[in-house]
């Protein structure tokens, strides 16, 4: 009996080392539902330049500031992951997407996606 549990326990193992680095993965590559009504609680760092009127802000100096109402939440997310990841560019983009999760970034796009300007 005890010889029979023992393989058992061994075929356990065997199967869940190979099974579970795919079941995690799996895990991690599930989609995020984003939720726009959460990201009313999380775009006050966007609203600073991405609602200014003209879209222009003038800190350090005048620049012209993307318009994100009504872009596609795909574009948005993509953008804000590309800033956390370095591939774009731009010191306050930068710190404000690191500052995010994968679920607040798909918040804040799908919140902007939402909004027509």
């Amino acid at each position: 009996m005890k010889l029979q549990m023992k393989r058992y326990l061994s075929f356990f193992v065997v199967v869940s080392s190979v099974c579970l680095p795919w079941a995690v993965q799996a895990q991690d590559s599930a989609p995020i539902k984003a939720n726009p009504e959460a990201a009313r609680d999380k775009i006050s760092m966007c609203i600073g330049c991405h609602g200014l009127p003209g879209y222009k802000a003038s800190f350090p100096e005048v620049y012209h500031v993307p318009m994100i109402a009504g872009q596609g939440a795909a574009y948005i997310e993509a953008a804000l992951k590309e800033y956390a990841s370095g591939a774009r560019t731009f010191p306050t983009m930068q710190a404000i997407a690191l500052s995010l999760s994968e679920q607040d970034m798909a918040d804040i796009a799908a919140y902007y996606a939402g909004n027509k300007p």
